[in-house]
């Protein structure tokens, strides 16, 4: 309601200094600031709402009250904030809160693990004109900190000279003696949701030679994956870890299946018409036929 209110009091104070009158026609709002405006003129009798020819206006009775209302509930307009400040900043002097209007981060932090000594991230040095490239060498930070952070924004132009795996959970990224004895690259992890920044960031330009999804064997895991594949700009897997068949029929969760089964079904007709691989679709009918799905951490259960 309070931010139907600012908006309704900036246009109705606004108007008001325009036009040198003292009512604004109720017709150039909405109807939740008409409704924060009514309420507002029968707590404070700063406005009442009157009959002018075939409609209705607004007639201000304190303009007063209603700016100090106003500078209560918005303490800077927008030609006040500072110039450059981070978004959430420039909410709460607009609004008193860091979610008043679009607050998203400028950033998201992908963090890192190297699989291979090879591996490296590159982007354009943006500052110099020289066309000497910014290279990250996530293997060296890799053995020093034990994992690495890009700083990512869906525009900007980091790449992989190799593959880019991404796990679901944290045991895949602690331990990575579950990769294939031929993997190299990189290993992000995303916990559970793949953050839509990461779909977009991978969507804007081609990151790494390919992209290698190893999420859990649910609805939640297939339909990550059915976004990469739907918008991913260069190569995208489904990592089937081996002898999945077994690993299903014995440790294999109905509970889980259950819980994601809506998930499953969305992502199943998306994975049908996005083309996947026949391996991942005879996972999805072996998934459905049994009532199970497996979390990946299921792959230090071979042999």
């Amino acid at each position: 309601m309070s931010r139907a209110l600012v908006a309704a009091l900036e246009r109705l104070i606004d108007g008001l200094g325009q036009t040198q009158q003292q009512s604004c026609p109720a017709s150039t709002f909405t109807a939740s600031q008409r409704e924060a405006l009514e309420d507002l003129g029968r707590r404070t009798g700063a406005l009442k709402l009157r009959r002018e020819g075939r409609g209705n206006v607004y007639q201000v009775v304190n303009l007063a009250i209603l700016r100090s209302h106003l500078q209560h509930l918005r303490p800077q307009s927008v030609d006040m904030v500072q110039p450059g400040i981070p978004l959430r900043a420039a909410n709460i002097a607009q609004s008193r809160s860091s979610k008043g209007g679009a607050h998203g981060h400028a950033y998201h932090y992908l963090l890192l693990k190297a699989i291979s000594d090879d591996v490296i991230w590159t982007r354009p040095n943006i500052d110099s004109d020289s066309g000497v490239e910014l290279v990250f060498h996530i293997a060296q930070v890799t053995r020093i900190a034990g994992a690495g952070v890009l700083a990512i924004c869906s525009d900007d132009h980091w790449r992989s000279n190799a593959p880019l795996w991404l796990v679901e959970n944290q045991a895949l990224f602690d331990r990575l003696d579950w990769l294939p004895s031929d993997a190299r690259g990189s290993v992000a992890y995303y916990a559970g949701q793949l953050s839509g920044r990461v779909v977009a960031w991978l969507a804007q330009r081609q990151r790494a030679s390919e992209v290698v999804i190893f999420p859990d064997y649910d609805g939640v895991g297939l339909l990550n994956y059915a976004r990469l594949l739907e918008t991913c700009c260069g190569p995208c897997s489904f990592w089937l870890m081996p002898d999945w068949q077994r690993l299903l029929r014995t440790y294999g969760s109905a509970t889980i299946w259950q819980n994601t089964v809506a998930d499953f079904n969305t992502a199943y007709s998306k994975l049908v018409a996005a083309g996947a691989p026949q391996g991942v679709i005879a996972l999805c009918e072996e998934l459905r036929a049994q009532g199970l799905a497996l979390e990946h951490e299921a792959v230090w259960l071979q042999g």
